[in-house]
Formats: C-alpha cells, sequence, structure tokens
C-alpha cells in the first residue's frame, strides 16, 4: 500500500511539471581560433541564450551539426553538467569542429555575401532533480559577417 502511495505522488508530481519552454538566442561573445590544423580547426565562442522558464534546468549534454549557407561547418559538442537558472540569460560556452575542407568551398560565398544563413540541428539532454530527457532542436537564423 505504501509503495502504490508513493508511485501515485510520483506520477502527479510528474505530470504536474510544466513542459519547459525553448532557450531564447540573444548573441555570441568572444569568438576566438582554438585549435588551428590543415584538415581540422576549432572555434571557440560564448552563446548567450534567455531562460523563459520559471524554474532552473540542468543541462547535461550538447551534439549538433552547424551549417551555413545549407552547407556542412562542424560540429558542435558540450559534455558537461550546468545548471540554468530561473528567468535569466546564461552563458553556453561551446566549440565548434571545423572541417576545413568543407569551410574553403563556402569561403567565396562567406566573401561575396555580407549575410550567412547559419543552422544548427542538434539534440540536448535537459533535466531537473536527476531525471534527464534528450531534447531535439534546431536553430536557423541569419546573421551579418563582418571579415574586414
Amino acid at each position: 500500500m505504501k509503495i502504490w502511495a508513493i508511485s501515485v505522488v510520483f506520477c502527479l508530481t510528474l505530470l504536474s511539471c510544466a513542459a519547459p519552454k525553448s532557450f531564447e538566442y540573444k548573441e555570441v561573445r568572444n569568438v576566438k581560433l582554438d585549435k588551428f590544423g590543415f584538415d581540422k580547426t576549432s572555434l571557440a565562442m560564448e552563446l548567450v541564450y534567455y531562460n523563459p522558464n520559471n524554474f532552473g534546468l540542468d543541462l547535461r549534454m550538447v551534439d549538433a551539426d552547424v551549417y551555413v549557407d545549407n552547407r556542412y561547418l562542424g560540429k558542435m559538442n558540450l559534455d558537461t553538467l550546468m545548471h540554468i537558472p530561473k528567468k535569466a540569460d546564461f552563458i553556453l560556452p561551446s566549440k565548434i569542429g571545423i572541417d576545413l575542407k568543407e569551410f574553403y568551398k563556402n569561403a567565396l560565398n562567406l566573401v561575396v555575401s555580407n549575410e550567412v544563413l547559419v543552422t544548427v540541428k542538434g539534440t540536448t539532454r535537459v533535466g531537473k532533480a536527476g531525471i534527464f530527457k534528450t531534447v531535439p532542436f534546431t536553430y536557423e537564423g541569419r546573421h551579418k559577417l563582418n571579415l574586414f
């Protein structure tokens, strides 16, 4: 009887939790070349987001593919546990492994155009109180590119 009551309370608690709203992208900060190689290069940056939820969340993992003008640029990974406060901005430290062969294919477009379409498709693991869920996400937006 006691196990049944605990199970019912646990199920009701899970059902009463509101589904989290998506984080709102704000800006990119501190972009720098982390590691340079002839075929692979790593770019480090800080992505600033806003958590619109009335509760904090824990972010465990981000795994995504990054595209510029619908051409593959590289892979973005984050494998650390970080707490995201409620109703606040937060910084997501990010690294993108860039495949330079693909980058060189896009180089002419990047020089000619001052605006590019950035698309990010991937998954993240978010949770609360030790219970995590894998959530797919897609971001797409046009960004001005100032090379000169």
